[in-house]
């Protein structure tokens, strides 16, 4: 996934979108959550798993409120 899909990606989102994100496969990201083991906090609803956008991005070490970091995309004073 992209930083732009990462970033354009809605506040909750199914655990696929967030396997595609992490690089992992259906079978591999679906039996790490039913174990506890998911790398991002994992949100059971109903018979549903949801992940945040901003779990995810914080694990991804990308800022969730979207702004630049330190020194990113910053232009020095000269």
């Amino acid at each position: 996934m992209t930083h732009g899909e990462l970033m354009a990606l809605p506040v909750s989102f199914s655990l696929e979108v967030a396997n595609r994100a992490l690089d992992l496969g259906r079978t591999t990201g679906f039996a790490l959550a039913k174990r506890g083991a998911y790398p991002v906090r994992v949100l059971r609803l109903g018979r549903q798993y949801r992940v945040t956008r901003y779990d995810l991005l914080r694990y991804l070490g990308l800022d969730p409120n979207g702004c630049a970091g330190e020194g990113e995309g910053v232009p020095e004073a000269a």
